[in-house]
Protein backbone atom coordinates (compact mmCIF):
# COMPACT_ATOMS: atom_id res chain seq x y z
CA UNK A 1 0.00 0.00 0.00
CA UNK A 2 1.75 3.29 -1.20
CA UNK A 3 2.49 6.31 1.15
CA UNK A 4 0.84 8.21 -1.47
CA UNK A 5 -2.75 8.55 -0.96
CA UNK A 6 -4.23 7.75 -4.54
CA UNK A 7 -8.22 7.58 -3.86
CA UNK A 8 -9.28 5.82 -6.88
CA UNK A 9 -6.80 2.79 -5.84
CA UNK A 10 -7.81 3.33 -2.23
CA UNK A 11 -11.42 2.73 -3.58
CA UNK A 12 -10.95 -0.19 -5.54
CA UNK A 13 -8.76 -1.93 -2.59
CA UNK A 14 -10.83 -1.50 -0.10
CA UNK A 15 -14.32 -1.83 -1.55
CA UNK A 16 -13.51 -4.94 -3.05
CA UNK A 17 -12.21 -6.25 0.24
CA UNK A 18 -15.94 -4.66 1.65
CA UNK A 19 -14.07 -2.94 4.12
CA UNK A 20 -16.08 0.06 3.09
CA UNK A 21 -19.92 -1.08 4.52
CA UNK A 22 -20.75 -0.31 8.47
CA UNK A 23 -23.78 -0.97 9.93
CA UNK A 24 -27.80 0.27 9.43
CA UNK A 25 -28.35 4.26 10.53
CA UNK A 26 -30.17 2.90 13.37
CA UNK A 27 -27.17 0.71 14.82
CA UNK A 28 -24.74 3.43 14.69
CA UNK A 29 -22.79 5.18 17.49
CA UNK A 30 -22.86 8.65 16.60
CA UNK A 31 -19.08 8.97 18.13
CA UNK A 32 -18.47 7.58 14.53
CA UNK A 33 -19.73 9.94 12.54
CA UNK A 34 -16.45 11.87 11.39
CA UNK A 35 -15.25 8.72 9.95
CA UNK A 36 -18.56 8.06 7.72
CA UNK A 37 -19.32 9.26 4.24
CA UNK A 38 -22.65 8.46 3.75
CA UNK A 39 -25.71 5.40 4.12
CA UNK A 40 -26.17 3.81 0.96
CA UNK A 41 -28.47 0.77 0.61
CA UNK A 42 -29.47 0.67 4.29
CA UNK A 43 -25.70 0.92 5.36
CA UNK A 44 -23.30 3.50 6.23
CA UNK A 45 -20.51 3.81 4.32
CA UNK A 46 -17.08 4.63 5.81
CA UNK A 47 -15.16 7.31 4.53
CA UNK A 48 -11.98 5.24 3.34
CA UNK A 49 -9.35 7.87 2.66
CA UNK A 50 -9.85 8.15 6.44
CA UNK A 51 -9.58 4.52 7.13
CA UNK A 52 -6.71 4.29 5.08
CA UNK A 53 -4.83 7.16 6.89
CA UNK A 54 -5.50 5.48 10.10
CA UNK A 55 -4.65 2.10 9.18
CA UNK A 56 -1.12 3.73 8.22
CA UNK A 57 -0.49 5.22 11.63
CA UNK A 58 -1.79 2.03 12.95
CA UNK A 59 1.05 -0.14 10.90
CA UNK A 60 3.48 2.90 11.65
CA UNK A 61 3.04 2.40 15.48
CA UNK A 62 3.65 -1.01 14.93
CA UNK A 63 6.65 -1.19 12.73
CA UNK A 64 8.46 0.88 15.50
CA UNK A 65 7.41 -1.59 17.82
CA UNK A 66 8.89 -4.47 15.92
CA UNK A 67 11.69 -2.31 14.81
CA UNK A 68 12.87 -2.51 18.96
CA UNK A 69 11.42 -6.12 19.06
CA UNK A 70 8.27 -5.50 20.93
CA UNK A 71 5.61 -8.54 20.88
CA UNK A 72 2.37 -8.79 19.80
CA UNK A 73 -1.29 -10.20 20.35
CA UNK A 74 -3.74 -10.46 18.46
CA UNK A 75 -7.29 -10.94 19.29
CA UNK A 76 -10.11 -12.32 17.49
CA UNK A 77 -12.86 -14.39 19.18
CA UNK A 78 -15.83 -14.06 17.03
CA UNK A 79 -16.32 -16.92 14.63
CA UNK A 80 -15.77 -14.54 11.39
CA UNK A 81 -12.09 -13.57 12.59
CA UNK A 82 -11.05 -17.05 14.45
CA UNK A 83 -8.84 -19.04 11.72
CA UNK A 84 -7.80 -15.20 10.22
CA UNK A 85 -6.54 -14.20 13.64
CA UNK A 86 -4.39 -17.54 14.28
CA UNK A 87 -3.10 -17.58 10.48
CA UNK A 88 -1.48 -13.70 10.57
CA UNK A 89 -0.27 -13.68 13.86
CA UNK A 90 1.57 -16.93 13.06
CA UNK A 91 2.64 -14.87 9.83
CA UNK A 92 4.32 -12.31 12.45
CA UNK A 93 5.80 -14.83 14.97
CA UNK A 94 3.06 -13.45 17.57
CA UNK A 95 0.68 -14.35 19.91
CA UNK A 96 -3.11 -14.67 19.36
CA UNK A 97 -6.21 -15.27 21.30
CA UNK A 98 -9.29 -16.70 18.70
CA UNK A 99 -11.15 -18.90 21.37
CA UNK A 100 -12.59 -17.11 24.58
CA UNK A 101 -10.95 -14.42 26.27
CA UNK A 102 -10.85 -15.09 30.13
CA UNK A 103 -11.44 -12.02 32.27
CA UNK A 104 -7.70 -11.63 34.02
CA UNK A 105 -6.08 -13.02 31.02
CA UNK A 106 -3.66 -9.83 31.38
CA UNK A 107 -4.62 -8.44 34.28
CA UNK A 108 -4.03 -11.62 36.43
CA UNK A 109 -1.28 -12.80 33.91
CA UNK A 110 0.44 -15.10 36.87
CA UNK A 111 -2.59 -17.10 37.27
CA UNK A 112 -3.06 -17.84 33.68
CA UNK A 113 0.58 -18.61 33.18
CA UNK A 114 -0.13 -21.72 35.78
CA UNK A 115 -3.21 -22.96 33.78
CA UNK A 116 -0.59 -22.65 30.93
CA UNK A 117 1.96 -24.59 32.71
CA UNK A 118 -0.83 -27.29 32.96
CA UNK A 119 -1.34 -27.72 29.26
CA UNK A 120 2.60 -27.79 28.95
CA UNK A 121 3.13 -30.29 31.73
CA UNK A 122 0.21 -32.81 30.02
CA UNK A 123 2.14 -32.16 26.39
CA UNK A 124 5.30 -33.27 28.06
CA UNK A 125 4.04 -36.14 29.58
CA UNK A 126 2.02 -37.22 26.65
CA UNK A 127 5.02 -37.05 24.45
CA UNK A 128 7.09 -38.99 26.83
CA UNK A 129 4.24 -41.79 27.73
CA UNK A 130 4.07 -40.89 31.25
CA UNK A 131 -0.11 -41.25 30.37
CA UNK A 132 0.07 -44.98 29.38
CA UNK A 133 -0.23 -46.00 32.40
CA UNK A 134 -3.76 -43.90 33.31
CA UNK A 135 -7.20 -45.79 32.71
CA UNK A 136 -9.20 -44.91 29.39
CA UNK A 137 -11.75 -43.53 31.46
CA UNK A 138 -8.74 -41.41 33.58
CA UNK A 139 -6.97 -40.16 30.06
CA UNK A 140 -9.94 -39.73 28.41
CA UNK A 141 -11.07 -37.08 31.44
CA UNK A 142 -7.44 -35.78 31.39
CA UNK A 143 -8.06 -35.12 27.31
CA UNK A 144 -11.05 -33.31 28.37
CA UNK A 145 -9.61 -30.84 30.80
CA UNK A 146 -6.16 -30.31 28.87
CA UNK A 147 -8.35 -29.55 25.09
CA UNK A 148 -10.42 -27.16 27.24
CA UNK A 149 -6.83 -25.30 27.86
CA UNK A 150 -5.44 -25.78 24.24
CA UNK A 151 -8.23 -23.80 23.08
CA UNK A 152 -8.15 -21.19 25.45
CA UNK A 153 -4.42 -20.73 25.64
CA UNK A 154 -2.67 -22.33 22.02
CA UNK A 155 -1.73 -19.07 20.87
CA UNK A 156 -0.22 -17.60 23.89
CA UNK A 157 1.32 -20.64 25.14
CA UNK A 158 4.89 -19.34 24.67
CA UNK A 159 4.15 -15.68 26.12
CA UNK A 160 6.54 -15.24 28.78
CA UNK A 161 5.37 -11.11 29.51
CA UNK A 162 3.21 -8.81 28.31
CA UNK A 163 2.58 -8.11 25.17
CA UNK A 164 3.63 -4.05 23.85
CA UNK A 165 0.53 -3.82 21.67
CA UNK A 166 -2.14 -5.64 20.96
CA UNK A 167 -4.48 -5.69 17.93
CA UNK A 168 -8.48 -6.56 17.98
CA UNK A 169 -10.75 -7.10 15.06
CA UNK A 170 -13.57 -6.49 16.92
CA UNK A 171 -13.81 -4.13 19.49
CA UNK A 172 -18.02 -4.73 20.81
CA UNK A 173 -17.05 -8.82 21.14
CA UNK A 174 -13.77 -8.21 23.09
CA UNK A 175 -14.42 -5.37 25.23
CA UNK A 176 -13.27 -7.15 28.30
CA UNK A 177 -10.26 -7.47 27.08
CA UNK A 178 -10.01 -3.69 25.75
CA UNK A 179 -10.89 -2.50 29.38
CA UNK A 180 -7.92 -4.69 30.28
CA UNK A 181 -5.23 -3.02 28.38
CA UNK A 182 -6.73 0.40 29.18
CA UNK A 183 -5.39 -0.64 32.97
CA UNK A 184 -2.25 -1.88 32.58
CA UNK A 185 -1.50 0.83 30.05
CA UNK A 186 -1.31 -1.49 27.18
CA UNK A 187 -1.73 0.30 23.38
CA UNK A 188 -4.52 -1.32 21.71
CA UNK A 189 -5.48 -1.12 17.95
CA UNK A 190 -8.53 -2.16 16.68
CA UNK A 191 -11.24 -2.32 13.99
CA UNK A 192 -14.00 -0.41 14.43
CA UNK A 193 -16.86 -0.91 12.90
CA UNK A 194 -20.07 2.20 12.87
CA UNK A 195 -21.66 0.53 16.07
CA UNK A 196 -18.26 1.19 17.97
CA UNK A 197 -16.92 3.51 20.74
CA UNK A 198 -13.20 5.05 18.68
CA UNK A 199 -12.65 6.78 22.00
CA UNK A 200 -11.79 3.96 23.87
CA UNK A 201 -8.84 2.79 21.05
CA UNK A 202 -5.97 4.80 21.09
CA UNK A 203 -5.32 3.72 17.21
CA UNK A 204 -8.80 2.99 15.67
CA UNK A 205 -9.74 1.51 12.21
CA UNK A 206 -12.98 2.13 10.33
CA UNK A 207 -13.78 -0.43 8.99
CA UNK A 208 -16.27 -3.23 8.30
CA UNK A 209 -15.30 -5.93 10.96
CA UNK A 210 -18.57 -8.33 10.31
CA UNK A 211 -16.49 -9.39 7.06
CA UNK A 212 -13.65 -12.25 6.93
CA UNK A 213 -12.34 -10.21 3.70
CA UNK A 214 -12.35 -7.15 5.36
CA UNK A 215 -10.95 -8.06 8.47
CA UNK A 216 -7.78 -10.28 6.68
CA UNK A 217 -7.24 -7.20 4.63
CA UNK A 218 -6.80 -5.09 7.51
CA UNK A 219 -4.42 -7.61 9.47
CA UNK A 220 -2.54 -8.80 6.18
CA UNK A 221 -1.53 -4.81 5.89
CA UNK A 222 -0.72 -4.72 9.79
CA UNK A 223 1.33 -8.06 9.70
CA UNK A 224 3.70 -6.63 6.99
CA UNK A 225 4.49 -3.77 8.79
CA UNK A 226 5.68 -5.90 11.79
CA UNK A 227 7.26 -7.86 9.81
CA UNK A 228 8.96 -4.64 7.67
CA UNK A 229 10.02 -3.68 11.60
CA UNK A 230 11.51 -7.05 12.32
CA UNK A 231 13.38 -7.69 9.24
CA UNK A 232 14.50 -3.86 9.99
CA UNK A 233 15.81 -5.19 13.18
CA UNK A 234 17.70 -8.30 11.94
CA UNK A 235 19.58 -6.18 9.30
CA UNK A 236 20.69 -3.68 12.09
CA UNK A 237 21.96 -6.64 14.55
CA UNK A 238 23.68 -8.33 11.46
CA UNK A 239 25.52 -5.23 10.07
CA UNK A 240 27.10 -4.32 13.75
Amino acid sequence: MSEKVDKKEIAKQYVKASVHYGHTPREWNPKMAPYILYAKYGYHIFDLVKTSKLLRLAGNVLQKKAEKGGKFLFVGTNKVSSSIIAKQAKRCDSYYINYRWLGGMLTNWQTIQNRIDQLKDFDAKELNGELDSLSKKEYSQQRKKIDKLRRLFVGIKDMTELPDAVIFTSQLKDKLAIQECIRLGIPTISIVDSNCDPDLIPYPIPANDDSSSSINFILNYLVNRINVGYNSSNKETESE
